[in-house]
């Protein structure tokens, strides 16, 4: 069989090749609570950062991803979607490494297994900082990611039990978007692109509040 040579001469052998590691940020809003991050402890160094892994010889990437959050933290069931490739060649102080970055949005009750534990946890993304390996970059892009989704869609990821009311949905936009929204005017946004169940449920005193699903 003959080697491939390029152009100049060389094999694919003469050129130096950087490492290749895939990291996840798995987003997912508590109950009542902010918009937050999973988490996993370094076996090592001890240090809370993203999950990942370096991609084995002969590996998908997809693979790769899921055996990292399987075995790192715990989680199955999950089906992240790349986010973006981060290559700047300084960005990891092991050395070369090219991250190829993915994101997941997941309800809280999938994670519940993992709050508390010693090897992985759920915090908010404010609290996430300071990781290692370019893992701040890759959470800041993963968020703006997910902000962008609920921009245009009311809960684009099915993080809340349907049907919902219009309240809680406006409290999920609230704690993704990090902002106080308007009650009128999300209303507005959002009945265009909901159904009505016909049906109330109670919130507190005052008149049941109305039904919602997202219109397929």
């Amino acid at each position: 069989m003959t080697t491939y040579r390029d152009a100049s001469g060389k094999r694919l052998s003469d050129y130096p090749r950087p490492s290749v590691a895939v990291d996840t940020a798995v987003l997912t809003v508590p109950v009542g609570g902010p918009l937050s991050v999973l988490q996993v402890r370094d076996q090592v160094d001890g240090d809370w950062r993203l999950p990942g892994t370096f991609v084995h010889e002969g590996e998908r990437l997809a693979d790769a991803v899921l055996r990292s959050l399987r075995d790192k933290a715990g989680v199955t069931g999950l089906a992240p979607r790349q986010l973006h490739v981060f290559d700047d060649p300084a960005r990891d102080d092991r050395g070369w490494v090219l991250s190829v970055a993915h994101l997941d949005v997941v309800p809280a009750s999938l994670l519940s297994t993992t709050i508390g534990s010693a090897a992985s946890r759920v915090v908010p993304v404010a609290d996430a900082t300071g990781m290692v390996h370019g893992h701040d970059d890759i959470l800041r892009a993963a968020v703006a990611q997910f902000r962008q989704d609920h921009r245009g869609a009311p809960d684009p990821h099915g993080l809340l039990p349907s049907p919902f009311t219009m309240s809680a949905l406006r409290g999920l936009h609230e704690a993704v978007l990090g902002e106080r929204l308007l009650p009128d005017s999300f209303r507005r946004a959002m009945v265009p692109m909901l159904t009505a169940t016909g049906e109330r449920a109670a919130e507190g005193p005052g008149k049941p509040a109305a039904l919602y699903r997202p219109t397929p």
